[in-house]
């Protein structure tokens, strides 16, 4: 997996951390740490679970290595990283792993994906109550959404409330890493889906991002 990451990452945007180390600890080892909001662990068969934004496969690709008889779904808007995706699935030898193109705000109002995962997870940057709107319509009601954070994400959280209550969530926990790898603060916030989420969201591309539920 590291070797085809730096390779393709001359061609293609995919991650500014190259190094082996860095890779390790703040790709695949972070990847890993979305274990420790799940159970039971293994899953039960027939596990669904979305990556949302997932770029370079991450976290989704190690957390399928890790437990094989997950059902993975990657999506990406960009279909260069889709690509290299593509080759990665093929390389690895990785089954029931599908590779979607397109934006979350579109493709969550597919009835395929739409309510069809047990754990949707993404690593993005954007503020909390707009990874609410854009991963709760993917999840199953008794589904979980997991987002990985990094430092001081009280203010973050309050924000979102209204986001998750609307969007059909309740928040279970925030689960602090605390890993000596790491140096920074690292958070799971972890946000149950207990309602169907209204058909209204996800709102139109780009609006959950420029104008957050809140």
């Amino acid at each position: 997996y590291y070797q085809e990451l730096v390779d393709w990452n001359k061609r293609v945007n995919l991650t500014r951390i190259t190094g082996y180390e860095d890779v390790q600890i703040k790709h695949f080892l972070d990847s890993l740490t979305v274990t420790l909001a799940w159970q039971p662990l293994p899953p039960k068969a027939d596990f669904r679970l979305i990556d949302v934004g997932t770029g370079a496969g991450i976290p989704g690709i190690p957390l399928k290595i890790l437990l094989p008889d997950i059902r993975l779904v990657l999506l990406d808007s960009i279909a260069k990283k889709a690509a290299f995706l593509h080759h990665l699935k093929h390389k690895l030898g990785l089954d029931n792993v599908e590779i979607v193109v397109g934006r979350a705000e579109q493709i969550a109002h597919q009835p395929q994906y739409r309510e069809n995962f047990d754990i949707v997870l993404s690593r993005g940057v954007a503020p909390l109550a707009t990874l609410v709107e854009l991963t709760l319509p993917f999840c199953l009601i008794g589904g979980s959404f997991i987002a990985q954070k990094k430092g001081a994400i009280d203010r973050e959280i309050s924000q979102a409330g209204k986001a998750i209550s609307l969007s059909g969530g309740r928040l279970r926990e925030v689960k602090r890493v605390n890993l000596e790898e790491f140096t920074d603060e690292r958070q799971l916030v972890i946000i149950d889906k207990v309602s169907p989420t209204p058909e209204l969201y996800p709102r139109h591309p780009g609006i959950p991002s420029k104008r957050p539920i809140m």
